[in-house]
């Protein structure tokens, strides 16, 4: 099977797992709705998941499926601050109507008792990889200070990101995440802005 393949079957799989986690609860979610909703085969999912525990690991995967199908729509002049915005703001909308807020409080705290794979925090994925090239892209450019190096930026953005979902948890959702990222990313990472003379 094609390396293509396989990421298309395990992210057909990761898909519809977190939908049906939404739409039904992951207790009422089975393994045989996940492979019916998923159109793979049992074979398929016991290839990628020991079982439907194992796919509470798999949401980094499924964010980082967002991340590139927002990569295909950014364009080579568009600022890279305003991108970065934007892919905050897409993340966040996509978070608060597809993912159960239980389950997102569950994965972040598996993440903090973990001995093994901190799969947030894997600098090979997706996400760090695109939002390093929009950081030192606009560094290039002078849309963002380059007194600061790019990983840093990245590891800020990533920071803030974190704790945004964290208090939109431990609130019970009480208020819209993408609104508040909308006024919250901007202010926390402004410094890193530079306004083009």
């Amino acid at each position: 099977m094609s390396k293509r393949k396989e990421r298309n079957t395990k992210g057909k799989i990761i898909e519809a797992a977190w939908r049906l986690f939404y739409q039904l609860g992951y207790d009422n979610t089975t393994v045989d709705e996940i492979i019916e909703e998923s159109g793979t085969s049992k074979g398929s999912f016991y290839h990628y998941f020991e079982g439907k525990d194992a796919l509470l690991g798999s949401l980094s995967e499924l964010f980082d499926a967002k991340y590139e199908t927002l990569a295909e729509d950014i364009g080579e002049d568009d600022n890279a601050f305003d991108v970065l915005m934007m892919l905050n703001r897409e993340l966040f909308l996509m978070i608060e109507t597809t993912i159960d807020m239980d389950l997102l409080a569950q994965m972040y705290s598996s993440q903090l008792i973990t001995k093994g794979e901190r799969h947030l925090l894997d600098h090979n994925r997706v996400y760090y990889k695109l939002l390093r090239q929009m950081v030192v892209r606009g560094q290039s450019r002078g849309e963002l200070t380059d007194t600061v190096p790019a990983n840093e930026i990245v590891k800020t953005y990533a920071l803030c990101e974190r704790a945004l979902l964290y208090d939109w948890c431990i609130c019970n959702g009480q208020y819209s995440l993408k609104e508040y990222s909308e006024k919250m990313m901007p202010r926390f990472l402004s410094t890193y802005k530079l306004e083009k003379n």
